[in-house]
């Protein structure tokens, strides 16, 4: 693996677990008033057209970054539609 590639995967790694913590927070208080429906939904949009940057140029970090935060993008939506 090169320093390039080492880079997207450290980079994608800490941009996807910067989600985490929101969606434990959203699950433990079941209360999502402070997240955007908005945001969500095109933050996710845009994560999904960076998915599919990541299988056109087949960058392995681009698209493993951006299908797991995608997922968690979809936990708290759907978390944001239950507690609403």
């Amino acid at each position: 693996m090169d320093t390039i590639e080492l880079v997207g995967f450290v980079a994608g790694a800490l941009t996807t677990i910067a989600f985490i913590p929101q969606v434990f927070r959203a699950w433990k208080l079941k209360e999502t008033r402070d997240l955007s429906l908005a945001m969500l939904v095109l933050f996710g949009f845009g994560v999904l057209l960076w998915a599919c940057y990541g299988f056109w140029t087949g960058s392995i970090p681009v698209i493993a970054a951006n299908l797991i935060t995608f997922v968690l993008i979809l936990l708290l939506f759907g978390l944001k539609i239950r507690y609403k």
